[in-house]
């Protein structure tokens, strides 16, 4: 099936976690619904929101139906699944009220989501993208959450069949690509990274007032922006905070989030008596622009799980826009692009003291940290910019079928 762009295309996005500018959160889908909208298409977003009742609003001119469906970043793994099995059947349900789309762009996770795409495909034949951000069910399978070997298998052929059946499936980083190319031979796998805001985020110099609000004057400022949950492994950038608060180095740490392991965390840093870390709550774009401007280093932490290591975190790209040291725990393809572009540094996630040791000559030498902020910023524009991803994705939509 052949688009033709000489007409308005109506395209039907699936996303459970579809956030804007005003909300916070990660904004990928938004940015690519608006893509569409500035190439003249109709597009309907089916989504979720902590609400009593469905709603249609206009957002921007994107048509998003809200689910009443309640999802946090505490809830734990199964509490998560049962939210994403009822937006799997409420989203069916809604999109086959609507029927005449041209093609359906399904994004996960959840990886059921896939299901609804399936099911639009075999009554409706309306063909379907799947978006791939991290791989499932491979990554619940290596943190463990998943043992029954049935459910394990199962899972495994519904994401083989999801693959078989998309027109083509668009990968978030290389490593999923790859991944998905060697599953399924001969389908077509797109690599559309997750988005640097090149035009939102830039680099900045830190705003006294902004300094005063978060604490943070005259201090090497290293800041944690996002989910925290289990996959984070924050209790790491904690002993890194210890390690320099031994040190006598005078930098501060600010985790700005929210998730599941957000209260451990703090009953952490109280019994180690961390003076050099400050808890902020989730943010939205605006002020995670506040934090970004006060920030020096921005931190990229996760568990010790290969599976771990094939996504496309979005603090990595906001980051990279607002020109900032990018420091990491975890090897992979990000390892490998900070180190050959020398805008971060890997840290060893079992010797905190190895921050320690590897953040010193940005202490000592500004003129080395100003370079490799500026190499981030660089990275930012030339392989990430927002605007030429999502005339990218404008261009795979027009030529899908």
């Amino acid at each position: 099936m052949l688009i033709c762009f000489l007409c308005i295309v109506k395209v039907l996005i699936l996303h459970q976690h579809f956030n804007t500018p005003v909300q916070g959160g990660p904004l990928r889908s938004y940015y690519l619904a608006k893509a569409l909208i500035n190439h003249g298409h109709h597009v309907v977003v089916i989504t979720t929101r902590n609400q009593p009742s469905r709603t249609v609003e206009d957002v921007e001119g994107i048509e998003v139906h809200y689910l009443p469906i309640a999802y946090n970043n505490r809830f734990g793994f199964y509490k998560r699944v049962n939210s994403f099995m009822r937006y799997t059947l409420q989203s069916l349900k809604t999109a086959g009220s609507l029927k005449d789309f041209s093609l359906c762009y399904a994004i996960s996770v959840p990886l059921t989501v896939g299901l609804t795409a399936l099911w639009f495909k075999r009554f409706y034949k309306i063909p379907f993208i799947f978006e791939v951000g991290d791989l499932w069910p491979e990554a619940p399978v290596q943190l463990g959450f998943i043992k029954n070997p049935i459910l394990r298998a199962s899972l495994f052929w519904l994401e083989k069949l999801i693959y078989r059946n998309a027109e083509s499936v668009v990968a978030l980083s290389p490593a999923i690509q790859t991944y998905i190319e060697k599953k399924t031979p001969g389908k077509k796998v797109w690599l559309i990274p997750n988005m640097a805001d090149t035009d939102f985020y830039k680099p900045e110099i830190k705003h006294p007032a902004l300094e005063g609000k978060f604490g943070v004057s005259r201090k090497f400022v290293v800041s944690y922006i996002g989910a925290v949950g289990f996959a984070n492994g924050l209790d790491y950038y904690l002993e890194c905070a210890r390690a320099s608060q031994q040190a006598g180095y005078p930098i501060h740490f600010l985790l700005c989030g929210d998730g599941a392991f957000i209260t451990n965390l703090k009953s952490i840093a109280d019994r180690l008596k961390l003076q050099n870390i400050s808890f902020l709550p989730f943010q939205n774009r605006e002020g995670v622009a506040e934090v970004m401007n006060v920030t020096d280093a921005v931190f990229i932490s996760y568990k010790s799980f290969p599976i771990l290591e094939t996504g496309s975190p979005n603090k990595y790209f906001d980051g990279l826009a607002a020109g900032k040291l990018i420091l990491i725990n975890f090897g992979g393809w990000i390892k490998s692009e900070v180190e050959e572009t020398r805008c971060g540094i890997a840290l060893d996630s079992r010797y905190p003291h190895d921050f320690v040791k590897k953040i010193e000559p940005f202490l000592s030498e500004r003129t080395k940290l100003q370079q490799y902020q500026a190499n981030a910023r660089k990275l930012a524009e030339s392989n990430y910019a927002r605007i030429t991803l999502s005339e990218k994705y404008a261009a795979i939509i027009k030529n899908s079928g």
